[in-house]
């Protein structure tokens, strides 16, 4: 899918459906906080959130302290609602997330990250030159010796989302699509319940940047 159309299909997601009414939806971060703490991170990691969409781990983030956190989508009206419920709840606390409309793909990132996190983006790119694409921007934003968290819909997974293909793995599979640089540490799977009860079930790897 193009780049422009992407955008499309995501904004007018987010501007025709409530927060809680689309499958990903999750009214905690879990287990994506949990990992995020396993792969070292402290309180002065840089943390990007990569498709991030109106996702609530931004808040558990900021809530825990984290003080440098960077959420990315293409979708602009994902992140407006992001960030009007942050500071909802939050108020000027939510002033310390830097918020980028962009679509990975071809984003240029102006610095490097401790802590990558994806839940459920780079699963949508089933062209082999968007997957390409994402995983130089991941080399391009990524430190060596920072941190991938990646989850996508297991092998078992569903084979759509949101009336999208999207491409399963486990986590030795999405080590093989990533590279020799990115070495596989962890790998768990997750059931995942949508806000109407069905199951869904996604992988979730951590990565470590070699080379």
């Amino acid at each position: 899918m193009e780049a422009t159309s992407r955008k499309a299909h995501w904004d007018n997601v987010y501007t025709t459906k409530g927060e809680n009414e689309v499958s990903w939806f999750q009214q905690s971060a879990a287990p994506s906080l949990d990992l995020i703490v396993q792969a070292g991170a402290t309180d002065e990691s840089a943390i990007i959130d990569i498709g991030g969409g109106a996702s609530r781990l931004v808040d558990s983030l900021v809530e825990q302290g984290f003080e440098d956190v960077t959420v990315l989508d293409l979708s602009a009206a994902a992140l407006t609602v992001a960030r009007g419920r942050l500071e909802s709840h939050l108020g000027a606390g939510a002033d310390k997330v830097r918020w980028i409309v962009a679509d990975v793909t071809t984003w240029k990132p102006a610095r490097v990250y401790d802590i990558w996190h994806d839940r459920a983006a780079f699963h949508f790119l089933t062209d082999a030159s968007d997957r390409e694409a994402y995983i130089a921007r991941l080399g391009d934003g990524l430190r060596i010796g920072g941190h991938a968290i990646i989850a996508t819909f297991a092998p078992d997974g569903p084979e759509k989302c949101s009336g999208l293909p999207v491409a399963r793995y486990d986590g030795e599979s999405l080590g093989r699509t990533l590279g020799a640089a990115y070495q596989l540490l962890h790998t768990e799977r997750h059931e995942h319940a949508t806000p109407w009860g069905a199951r869904q079930a996604f992988q979730f790897s951590i990565f470590r940047r070699e080379f």
